[in-house]
């Protein structure tokens, strides 16, 4: 057994997120023997956090099944992706948008779920609270009755420091305003709140930073768009027609902008009576996420059910996904934080293929 011999076995391995060799990706870092211990060293366009465990699991099962008795670790560390950004989201690997077309979509607990699994995995995760006018976040994270933390420096600079809980970083203008204050903002000072809360938060090291965006396509998304370097946005809709219109606006947008769509979740799609868990009924029609994703040719993430546990759980203060009991609903929103951390792999792999171009 020697390193040119176990690399071959490696080569041929597939990542399944990019559906390349690892050849092709030119992952294998190095291998070292030393006796039966063999040590295989990868690079990985990031995030890991669940293609990691695979590529673990099947670079040990090619190595054993030709060398048995061999003792195999494998480490897979990130190939970073270098994007300009300010100094305040420069420690910021991932950053997604999540919006919907019009309000009333559930975009802000599918935001608040999503930051909680991704946590859950165990990445770094931040929540940016954008809906300037419905700020919701301090509420479904139970921090309601918090203010934003800020210190001035030196050089006359005010900087806020997120508030956190269940491991989730949160940044919102409900810290900023009186609870029940409206906010009558236009243009440039709606503009200038959401600058705000981007530009002079101290968000540290993040694999992912969330932000929750008004519905709609105006001034808040053309801000985020022109001054920051999205992975990519996803979008939220329900099934039905009136919501998928608004939907095909949403995407329409960011393809304009030149902002990744990294797929569609479709929430409420079905209610499960409790008593009944092998009904499905259709409240609000059936298919419209994936027929308007088939339809712009973006993933299709998934379907959520409607259930009164995610309810109560924003209401409560307490992401639903993280309740030990959440069985198959959990599972729902765990499932959709997956495909989204894949489409930003794959929105990661692009950009780092693009770079590579342009060295070349």
């Amino acid at each position: 057994m020697n390193s040119s011999d176990v690399q071959r076995l490696l080569e041929p391995i597939i990542d399944s997120d990019l559906g390349k060799t690892l050849k092709e990706l030119s992952a294998i870092h190095s291998v070292e023997i030393a006796g039966h211990r063999v040590r295989v060293f990868l690079e990985a366009v990031g995030p890991l956090h669940w293609i990691a465990r695979r590529l673990d699991h099947d670079c040990k099962a090619a190595i054993l099944a030709t060398y048995p008795e061999a003792d195999v670790e494998v480490l897979v560390r990130e190939r970073v992706v270098d994007v300009k950004r300010s100094p305040t989201l420069s420690g910021v690997k991932n950053l997604i948008a999540v919006s919907s077309g019009k309000g009333g979509v559930g975009k802000s607990t599918m935001a608040a779920n999503l930051a909680a699994a991704l946590a859950q995995r165990g990445a770094t995760v931040g929540l940016l609270d954008a809906d300037i006018y419905g700020p919701s976040q301090p509420t479904m994270y139970g921090l309601a009755e918090q203010s934003m933390r800020a210190e001035k420096t030196p050089d006359g600079k005010i900087i806020g420091y997120p508030n956190e809980a269940y491991g989730v970083k949160i940044a919102s203008i409900g810290f900023v305003m009186q609870r029940d204050q409206a906010a009558i903002l236009r243009g440039p000072m709606l503009a200038g709140y959401f600058t705000m809360l981007v530009e002079q938060i101290t968000w540290g090291e993040l694999d992912f930073l969330i932000f929750d965006l008004p519905p709609g396509t105006g001034d808040i998304q053309l801000t985020l768009t022109q001054r920051i370097p999205l992975t990519g946005a996803v979008v939220i809709t329900t099934p039905q027609e009136i919501a998928l219109a608004d939907v095909r606006r949403s995407i329409q947008m960011f393809e304009k902008v030149r902002v990744n769509v990294l797929g569609v979740i479709e929430n409420m799609s079905y209610f499960v009576p409790p008593d009944l868990p092998d009904r499905k009924y259709y409240i609000f029609g059936e298919g419209g996420g994936r027929s308007v994703a088939d339809e712009y040719r973006v993933p299709f993430l998934g379907e959520v059910p409607i259930d009164v546990r995610v309810r109560e759980g924003a209401d409560s203060g307490f992401p639903f996904v993280l309740d030990p009991e959440s069985g198959a609903m959990g599972d729902a929103f765990r499932d959709v934080a997956e495909r989204v951390a894949r489409q930003a792999r794959i929105a990661n792999s692009d950009t780092l293929n693009s770079q590579l171009q342009i060295d070349l």
